[in-house]
């Protein structure tokens, strides 16, 4: 087991692997019961939508850390659950069956681009300085994150965003949360951040402010109200409505998995030389994952920027995968246990690792301004938005544009000017 999850090159162990695979767990537990309450607002059945997200979790997170040896967990996108319900079924009108055939359809045509190393080709030709503000940017969105849920920074129409209520209960819990992962991190002390949410948890529930579950051990609902759906509906997909549909399910979820896993490659310490080892196997178990995702019924899976919290305790390798995997076998005979974790007990995680993350900035080289600019405006939109896929649109577009202003034609690469080209179509007609 040491020797296929290459321990000593990575010079790693079972105790802290174990510790970051329990960190990410905890980090993501949320989407088991976030996800059906997005997605049951589509008109499907939220008991088996849980199900079908702790498995479809449990399958792609195994693929990516036996496959790849990533220490990184596969669950259902938030963007894109929202972007099913919220903007297909309800905004367009579209039946959640014919949009599930849509996500499956999409999780082929990955399959597909996987298999032909299309993908492994884009992620290889990124410029490395794009790379680092990928990384970066997605630090910041992750603390932005991580201050939002916490109620530390809330929503404000005269500014966009303000303080929040720092006397509130609830941020009050999310703030001394911070404070003591943050103590526990300058001491030196592993798995500060996965500490720092157990306490903050024993603190909530002796202060009244998390629920002790009464019981904690509950039944799994069946999945019999969506597994196989797709099956029945891949005749209706063939209209102009449902193939913009599946466009933007590929292009959204295509650039957000490129951009998490150049992030949390980049954090783990895997690139060399700007290339990641494996992978084209970790974009083949991610594309697998929407496969099989789509078939239990649920919207399209990514590779989760949650994965960072297990990066930071130490994982680096994918023996963490299969800890993160068993945690959520675990999590589907123990829901009422997963209920208690809250977004204000996980804020601390996601600022920490969202500064941890950042880091990456000091390797973009700052003195050039066509470097610069695309660089800087790809970190930034990705708070601002909301959206990974939109900060590293931005970059695509203008790091080509920048360096042809400059006659510097031939070191863009061919496939540059190609992705430049898609996102300005995709900024004009899908945005």
């Amino acid at each position: 087991m040491r020797n296929f999850f290459k321990f000593t090159e990575r010079n790693t162990s079972y105790k802290q692997e174990t510790l970051a695979g329990i960190t990410t767990f905890l980090s993501l537990a949320y989407i088991l019961i976030v996800n059906p309450l997005i997605l049951s607002q589509s008109g499907m059945d939220q008991g088996a939508v849980f199900t079908a997200t702790a498995l479809t979790a449990i399958i792609g997170t195994l693929l990516i850390g036996l496959l790849a040896n990533f220490p990184i967990a596969i669950a259902p996108s938030m963007g894109l659950n929202s972007f099913f319900t919220f903007s297909v079924c309800i905004g367009m009108g579209i039946d959640w069956k014919i949009t599930l055939t849509g996500v499956f359809v999409a999780g082929i045509i990955f399959t597909l681009l996987s298999l032909m190393k299309v993908r492994e080709k884009i992620i290889t030709i990124i410029p490395s300085d794009l790379k680092y503000a990928i990384a970066s940017g997605i630090g910041f969105f992750i603390t932005f994150i991580g201050l939002k849920n916490g109620g530390i920074v809330i929503s404000n129409e005269d500014t966009f965003v303000s303080i929040g209520d720092l006397t509130s209960p609830m941020t009050l819990l999310a703030i001394v949360g911070l404070t003591i992962t943050i103590i526990l991190l300058v001491r030196g002390i592993n798995g500060g951040i996965f500490y720092g949410m157990c306490i903050t948890t024993i603190i909530g529930m002796m202060c009244g402010l998390i629920e002790v579950p009464s019981s904690f051990i509950g039944s799994i609902p069946s999945i019999e109200a969506t597994f196989g759906v797709v099956f029945n509906h891949l005749d209706e997909i063939f209209t102009p409505e449902m193939l913009t549909v599946i466009f933007t399910f590929l292009i959204v979820a295509f650039f957000d998995t490129a951009g998490a896993l150049i992030g949390l490659t980049s954090q783990a310490g895997m690139v060399k030389d700007g290339k990641i080892p494996n992978i084209g196997k970790g974009l083949l178990a991610d594309s697998l994952a929407g496969v099989f995702g789509a078939i239990l019924g649920t919207s399209t899976p990514a590779t989760s920027v949650e994965s960072s919290a297990g990066i930071a305790v130490g994982g680096r390798t994918g023996f963490t995968s299969v800890v993160i995997a068993a945690c959520f076998l675990v999590a589907l005979f123990f829901s009422p246990l997963v209920s208690v974790i809250s977004a204000e007990v996980t804020s601390a995680a996601l600022i920490i690792v969202g500064a941890l993350m950042a880091m990456e900035i000091r390797k973009i080289n700052w003195t050039k301004l066509e470097i610069v600019i695309p660089s800087f405006l790809t970190i930034i939109m990705m708070p601002l938005t909301s959206s990974v896929v939109i900060g590293i649109g931005l970059g695509f577009v203008l790091y080509p544009i920048c360096l042809m202003a400059q006659k510097r034609f031939k070191e863009v690469h061919p496939m540059m000017y190609l992705l430049c080209i898609l996102f300005i179509l995709y900024f004009a007609f899908f945005i």
